[in-house]
């Protein structure tokens, strides 16, 4: 088959390899009708994130057509479904406390020293993200193995298209938890630091939970455009200094929440982003964290910070004083996808949530490097790729 293999850094290939087959009984394999590119790839694209090998199949963000199962998988052929990108047992201690991202069995034994050393514990397996994560093949791919198939996947009805119910997989309760980890009370003024995918779904559940406010933070114009159309108010960082512009907009106080969308590879002139930009590329340094320590000073004493955006490493000049001093909350953590899929499918049919403004091109997958390169280039107008096995080329 056909599949996006990982070949070094901003170096991603369409190669044919091996089918997938079933391993085990909980097993299932899907035909992928829809996948996309996220901007957590975009860490893989460039280089960031440790534990990557030549030929690894990327991509957790999926769905499609499931075409076999083993014998104790609870899917039925013919139905469809989109598969969250963490994969969890459903039977541990952590699985049983809805912490589906904390999963005690998804990651090979052989494959947990590295992220046990890092972390303290092994991380759990997702989809395309790594050996660190359990080193399995992801779905930018005509076919996927899905294992522990009888916990992840939801099955969606017919009336609703891919477009509708693809982010299920995981930018969309990737939003959804970060705006629910901001514990959003009716008054609250919450700012949101990037306004890629994950930040505009973060706005968008942040003003369904009942923010008073929203203040979105970005440098693309569009990308501004696209949460201003959603309800947030804006600030351009390029244009304003934000913690000022935050305190005048919140009253002299400081905002209630902040929401840090933005993870590893910030962006910007401020003079600790420009040294850890100098060390990540010199591999001293594995996060730039500016977005972070930014939303940590912004936030009012006793506020709370919530961070969805993705970390990997250590980071420099970390405002330890700041969290303390003033008694911050701070929630973060990979998402727990499967504990929101149902819900978030329901919200979906009934209209409180549009996940398809945020699409802006549609690409056959052997297209998909030329999906990768301008979703990281051109980033103010490419907001989101999604890839279609099977769709043809356009003349």
């Amino acid at each position: 088959m056909k599949a996006l293999t990982w070949h070094g850094t901003k170096d991603v290939r369409v190669d044919t390899v091996d089918d997938p087959e079933i391993i085990n009984p909980r097993d299932a394999i899907i035909k992928i009708t829809s996948t996309a590119i996220c901007g957590s790839d975009l860490h893989l694209y460039d280089g960031v994130i440790p534990g990557v090998k030549p030929g690894d199949v990327l991509g957790h963000e999926f769905m499609g057509e499931v075409v076999e199962t083993g014998k104790d998988s609870t899917l039925e052929k013919g139905q469809r479904v989109v598969v969250p990108f963490t994969i969890a047992c459903g039977g541990c201690f952590h699985c049983k406390s809805q912490q589906y991202s904390a999963c005690d069995n998804s990651n090979p034994v052989e494959k947990q020293d590295m992220s046990a050393t890092l972390y303290g514990q092994p991380m759990s397996g997702l989809f395309g993200y790594s050996h660190l994560t359990g080193g399995y093949s992801g779905g930018q791919a005509e076919y996927v193995r899905v294992p522990f198939s009888d916990v992840g996947p939801i099955v969606v009805p017919d009336h609703l298209d891919d477009d509708k119910v693809l982010f299920l997989s995981d930018i969309l309760p990737t939003g959804w938890m970060g705006a629910e980890n901001a514990d959003i009370q009716p008054d609250d003024t919450v700012a949101v630091w990037g306004c890629g995918p994950v930040g505009l779904f973060a706005i968008q559940s942040a003003i369904v939970m009942g923010a008073a406010k929203v203040i979105a933070i970005d440098h693309y114009p569009h990308r501004l455009e696209l949460a201003r159309k959603l309800g947030a108010e804006i600030i351009n960082f390029r244009e304003s200094d934000v913690r000022e512009a935050l305190m005048e907009m919140s009253g002299g106080i400081g905002v209630d929440a902040v929401i840090d969308a933005v993870g590893m590879e910030s962006h910007g002139f401020a003079v600790d982003n420009m040294i850890d930009v100098v060390k990540q590329k010199v591999g001293i340094g594995a996060d730039r964290a500016s977005a972070l320590k930014q939303a940590i000073l912004a936030v009012r004493f006793g506020g709370k910070v919530s961070i969805p955006g993705v970390y990997g490493g250590m980071v420099d000049k970390w405002p330890l004083g700041a969290m303390m001093e003033k008694g911050l909350q701070i929630r973060g953590g990979q998402t727990h996808v499967q504990k929101y899929t149902k819900d978030l499918l329901a919200k979906i049919e009934d209209g409180t949530l549009d996940t398809t403004f945020l699409i802006s091109h549609r690409l056959p997958l052997e297209e998909a490097p030329t999906g990768y390169k301008n979703f990281k280039e051109e980033q103010d107008t490419w907001t989101k790729v999604v890839l279609k096995p099977g769709m043809e080329k356009a003349a």
